[in-house]
């Protein structure tokens, strides 16, 4: 069995490694990426936040992003029932992008594993992590099984973890832990629009919200297409019979805003699910090793923090290891478990109180106050660790605080 020695050997081709493999080859770090799939491949999580947009141009991918045309994200709508609540990124709070990308990832990941490799970083597809050993002094050896069965050993100083929801270091080395996300599923799949509405109503993402549990989500693209899907508890999504064609086609008539335009459309591919999807891990980091993005932690789809947080973990997991490997003192505790979990907190305070009905008491009855919008603008757009932001500061009480005043005012003013 041959062996490759690296520095930094990164598991997973998604915006994770990517953004980490980008940082390392700039600072002339040996990298290595190995990925399992084949790109292009189709994997969920099409939403992005402002707060990404940094981590590309600080890494150098964003020029070649901006070159494919995606959808712009200027902001995002959540819709119950005759109610419209509107969040535009170019009025939050914090300073920093005010605009993204809606973006088909099998498009958006083979995009940056193209640019990657046209800057010589060294990506290797069709490869499998099957086993990891860590010696006394922390380096790894990784066997790597390829398309064709054949088995080799990279040895390397760091191993990055960005497999997403492979999740491989989380599963070899025993780490998963459950959520505290309450449980809930998705059913997804792509539409092909012959006759999208003109203008933002036919490309604005959308949210709509069934009851406290259950939203569907609209995300056009610039090819056309659209990704819709539903988000509830597992029990609710398992409840519809059929083919995952049927089942996704009866779940359409529940929204009463959408069907009309999505009814006769026909699925471009077999609708997936995804049951329970929250996770968590017991560490983020250990001897040797750091997980990055959805391979350490993922909340939930609500708020599309999934990508921000994969790529915001890879250049900071990337930015700490150059700085080892340059023999500079790194406390990992400290620069990347405490920060990374401050930022995983607040989201997970939203998406706790999303399905609580508080934060979506304040969007549907309480966001008239324009300063209260603009800071919790600023956490929708991806910046949860600005501390000047009360709602970000505050946020384990702050939502609480707010919606229990709107409640009081609505039946004060009821009376």
């Amino acid at each position: 069995m041959k062996d490759v020695q690296v520095d930094v050997l990164i598991i997973g081709a998604g915006p994770s490694g990517c953004v980490a493999a980008a940082y390392l080859h700039k600072h002339q770090v040996n990298v290595k990426v190995v990925e399992k799939s084949v790109f292009p491949r189709f994997v969920i999580g099409e939403s992005l936040l402002p707060r990404c947009m940094d981590h590309f141009e600080e890494v150098g991918l964003l020029d070649a992003l901006i070159a494919q045309n995606f959808e712009i994200k200027s902001g995002a709508r959540f819709i119950r029932g005759e109610t419209i609540c509107e969040f535009d990124f170019s009025e939050k709070y914090t300073a920093g992008y005010d605009w993204t990308w809606q973006a088909p990832r099998a498009d958006f990941d083979f995009a940056l594993t193209k640019e990657l490799k046209k800057q010589g970083v060294d990506i290797a597809f069709n490869q499998e992590v099957v086993a990891v050993e860590f010696d006394e002094e922390s380096a790894s050896q990784t066997t790597i099984k390829t398309g064709n069965g054949e088995h080799y050993r990279i040895k390397a100083k760091f191993i990055i973890d960005s497999s997403g929801y492979g999740r491989v270091l989380p599963r070899l080395l025993n780490l998963d832990k459950p959520s505290t996300i309450p449980e809930h599923s998705s059913i997804f799949s792509h539409v092909k629009e012959e006759a999208r509405p003109a203008g933002t109503e036919g490309t604005f993402i959308t949210f709509d919200v069934l009851d406290t549990d259950t939203w569907f989500w609209v995300i056009p693209f610039s090819n056309g297409n659209t990704s819709i899907g539903f988000v509830g508890k597992t029990d609710f999504i398992n409840s519809f019979e059929g083919t995952p064609e049927e089942r996704l086609a009866q779940m359409l008539k529940k929204s009463s805003y959408y069907y009309e335009r999505f009814k006769n459309v026909d699925f471009l591919f077999e609708p997936k699910s995804i049951q329970n999807y929250s996770k968590s891990v017991t560490q983020l980091y250990g001897k040797g090793y750091a997980l990055t993005g959805n391979s350490a932690e993922f909340l939930d789809p609500v708020f599309s923090s999934g990508v921000t947080f994969a790529t915001e973990s890879g250049l900071k997991a990337a930015k700490l290891i150059t700085k080892e490997l340059n023999n500079e003192f790194v406390d990992w505790e400290k620069d990347y478990a405490e920060y990374m979990k401050k930022g995983v907190s607040v989201f997970a305070s939203y998406v706790k109180e999303w399905y609580t009905g508080n934060l979506q008491t304040i969007f549907f009855e309480g966001v008239d106050n324009k300063e209260i919008k603009r800071q919790i603008c600023a956490v929708l757009a991806g910046y949860v660790w600005d501390e000047t932001n009360p709602f970000v500061k505050n946020h384990h009480r702050l939502i609480k605080t707010v919606a229990k005043v709107i409640r009081l005012e609505k039946r004060s003013i009821s009376n």
